[in-house]
């Protein structure tokens, strides 16, 4: 049904409120293996594609402590980090290393975690200069590691007596140079002692709560900063808020074992990526609320389904991360829409679009109001800002109006002119929930040619709420609740559409 409407000549004002930037829908790689050897094996594959390599740094596979220091090393080296038996190679190492034909092979830690055995094996493949970086315990060990990295301004303090702290910080202390070095919780051993005065650092970062880094561990560090957290999840999330403030990729490891991340974590870091840890049978809270707050949505998965199940995966996807939406409140500034039963277009469209675009984005999307205030932004310009900035959807929101005060209800529109499927599939989608939350009579989904759907090149509807015209659907618009209920429809068939794609 047309709108009744004034014509009025203006000089448009497009103010424009921008909340997150994300990109397009989620996408998840695995890496996975039938074991931690062959995961190992392939993120190799993955970041060290062609050989020969310079080196490969070895690490026993069950034995954490040694190699949490392992991924700066590495990482300066442009190495990846393969995993072993004690007393022997994998098949699936073996063939990986003969494929990269490195010219060094780094092993981390002493002969009772990686033999001499496994040395000859190295030798016998062709590796020309097999070293080996070990220590009496795990301090020493971080502490030789550290004495092979250049000086740097900054060295990374966490729990040698657990792993996810150290293996959270890993990509990042390797992208930066950092050394990662060892400590007891309650006590700063001799080894690291030792190392900071010989590298004298400016600054340190504590990874971890007290109770993995006491107050006493960390006032003898060097102008110290700590990342500490309630749990190992919540650690690995703090990270990502305090060193990645952009960011739309990460991986995505169990925090449970050690194996994965550590691997993973030099990739991590020639990505330039963080790495979030999770439950391996569901994704806790604090890693679905950095997700959600950095609306991050491509991520590597380390691991099979026995390490990060599919649920798991499946809970990264929260809410409307990856939509980025337009949300257009109709008419505005000197053009006030439709008016009757003392109700101004204008003003209830704004409303409405202001409880939309609280909804989406409280559920990650990012979204662009064409208005957030009484200002009138054209028609083209409304349509232009959408193309603009790569939406994958534009909703505009109004309310109908006609000389016969009898006619009322709901009806959304749709345009063939772009993405003709999508944009019904929207208009489809919206209607049905509008009028599932208004109550209001079903008038139907239909083309049009309003400008605003008809210029945007992406998925679009334009939403007709109820007649203002009509005393029964007036009173529906005035009321906050109903405003609100019209919003939840918008935005549960938004919600749908998105879910769909």
């Amino acid at each position: 049904m047309k709108k009744i409407i004034s014509i009025i000549l203006l000089l448009p004002l497009l103010l424009m409120l921008h909340v997150q930037q994300s990109s397009a829908a989620e996408k998840v790689e695995r890496m996975d293996g039938a074991d931690r050897f062959e995961v190992a094996v392939n993120i190799s594959k993955e970041g060290w594609p062609n050989a020969p390599i310079n080196t490969v740094v070895l690490a026993n596979y069950n034995a954490y402590a040694d190699a949490l220091s392992a991924a700066p090393l590495a990482y300066s080296k442009n190495a990846p980090i393969l995993l072993t038996q004690p007393s022997q190679l994998t098949v699936a190492t073996k063939q990986e290393i003969s494929r990269l034909s490195p010219k060094e092979v780094i092993i981390i830690g002493g002969e009772g975690s990686v033999s001499n055995n496994v040395a000859a094996e190295l030798t016998s493949l062709g590796v020309s200069n097999v070293q080996r970086i070990s220590g009496l315990n795990r301090f020493e060990v971080s502490a030789a590691i550290a004495s092979q990295l250049p000086a740097s301004a900054q060295v990374v303090i966490a729990d040698g007596t657990n792993f996810p702290d150290a293996l959270a910080i890993a990509p990042y202390a390797a992208k930066n140079g950092f050394p990662i070095l060892l400590t007891r919780p309650s006590s700063l051993p001799a080894e690291i002692k030792t190392v900071l005065s010989a590298r004298s650092p400016q600054k340190s970062i504590v990874v971890g709560g007290t109770a993995s880094v006491s107050a006493q561990v960390a006032s003898q560090l060097p102008d110290h900063s700590r990342i500490g957290g309630s749990n190992r999840y919540e650690v690995a999330a703090n990270i990502v808020r305090t060193y990645h403030p952009n960011v739309s990729k990460a991986f995505l490891a169990t925090g449970l074992s050690f194996a994965d991340a550590l691997t993973g974590s030099v990739l991590a870091a020639k990505q330039n990526a963080p790495l979030l840890l999770t439950h391996s049978s569901y994704l806790p809270e604090q890693t679905q609320e950095i997700i959600k707050e950095k609306a991050i949505t491509d991520f590597i998965v380390l691991g099979g389904t026995a390490s990060v199940s599919q649920k798991a995966v499946d809970q990264t996807q929260v809410g409307l991360v990856g939509l980025k939406i337009v949300v257009d409140a109709g008419h505005g500034g000197t053009d006030p829409g439709a008016t009757g039963n003392g109700l101004v277009e204008k003003n209830v469209t704004l409303d409405v679009a202001k409880r939309l675009q609280s909804k989406l984005a409280a559920q990650g999307a990012s979204v662009t109001m064409t208005r957030s205030g009484d200002t009138y932004p054209s028609l083209d310009e409304r349509a232009d800002l959408a193309n603009r900035i790569g939406a994958d959807v534009f909703v505009s929101i109004h309310i109908n109006a006609f000389s016969d005060p009898s006619v009322n209800g709901t009806e959304t529109f749709w345009n063939s002119q772009y993405a003709s499927a999508d944009s019904k599939e929207l208009a489809t989608l919206i209607q049905k929930e509008m009028v599932a939350e208004l109550g209001t009579n079903n008038r139907g989904v239909k083309q049009a040619n309003f400008v605003v759907i008809k210029n945007t090149k992406m998925a679009s509807a334009l939403a007709e709420l109820a007649f203002v015209s009509n005393s029964k659907d007036a009173a529906l618009l005035e009321s906050s609740t109903y405003r609100d209920k019209a919003a939840q429809g918008i935005y549960q068939g938004i919600s749908t559409y998105w879910s769909n794609k």
